[in-house]
């Protein structure tokens, strides 16, 4: 089983993984391989340890075992605290088991610590990489890049066509892609971006023809017209209109298509009910 350092949650229902934690001596093996494996957090003392079930027994994650934080500052309690009822990555570091009882220690710290210095401290700006979208606020996305690492996504970075909050385009658990923004060696922070995943506004063009009817959503509603989304990297302009709402799905005509000015000229057919859920992604990698 290779340690490819994804997102945690990512392996747990992988037949190695499910295997390696089917029992101690399994769990004994990975321990000797020195794997990364993944189990559910499913408890938080009040000292802030945590308690995976592994299935045959339930094992005991050490409050600073918990967590790696590359930057060296000290962990916050709502770091561990968040982590009961998903999945943690670990690695193995005591086992001991008799004919009644199995006591196993884990590390998630050692888990990220690999991660980072095998995966994320080597990323470059423009690299490519898989993420989780772990939570939302007004100002961007959180998204874990490897093993519970967490990145951060402003939203501007997050598609061309302008949206009000992360929600509207991602849902908490949503696997994506994601590029690197920038690096900062001295905080030991990256910052991701999306839009540049989305495809160009030509390559969403194409995908278009003057004379269509087509779905969309409303984005922005200004003065001079109305701003319909027809893909996160594409958007086009209607004509004002009275009592339309940003969120709002939007049946469009497409009158006109201007390479030249990057410019779609709409035409409002029918509004319908907010959209209450992100459409899915398409990658022009």
């Amino acid at each position: 089983m290779q340690n490819t350092y994804l997102p945690e949650g990512r392996i747990i229902n992988s037949d190695e993984n499910r295997a390696y934690t089917s029992s101690a001596a399994f769990l004994a093996e990975a321990a000797q391989k020195d794997l990364i494996l993944e189990a559910m957090a499913v408890k938080c003392d009040a000292d802030k340890n945590l308690y995976v079930d592994l299935g045959f027994c339930k094992a005991f994650i050490p409050r600073q075992e918990a967590v790696f934080n590359p930057s060296g500052e000290p962990v916050k309690d709502i770091a561990v605290i968040t982590r009961v009822g998903k999945p943690v990555c670990f690695k193995v570091l005591e086992i001991d088991c008799n004919a009644s009882h199995c006591n196993v220690v884990l590390s998630r710290r050692l888990a990220q610590k690999e991660c980072y210095e095998q995966k994320v401290s080597m990323f470059d700006e423009g690299d490519i990489t898989e993420a989780t979208v772990t939570h939302m606020e007004q100002f961007g996305a959180f998204c874990d890049i490897g093993c519970g690492l967490v990145s951060l996504l402003p939203v501007d970075c997050i598609s061309v066509s302008r949206i009000s909050h992360p929600r509207d385009r991602f849902f908490t658990g949503q696997h994506i892609r994601a590029v690197i923004k920038s690096v900062d060696s001295q905080l030991c922070r990256i910052t991701l971006s999306h839009k540049e995943l989305l495809g160009t506004w030509e390559e969403n063009a194409s995908l278009f023809h003057a004379g269509e009817t087509v779905s969309g959503i409303i984005r922005s509603v200004e003065p001079y017209g109305v701003f319909v989304e027809l893909t996160p990297n594409l958007a086009g302009l209607a004509e004002w209109c009275d009592n339309v709402q940003p969120g709002q799905r939007a049946t469009v005509y497409i009158k006109s298509i201007i390479p030249e000015k990057n410019k779609v000229k709409l035409v409002l057919v029918d509004v319908g009910e907010p959209v209450t859920s992100p459409a899915p992604l398409k990658y022009f990698m």
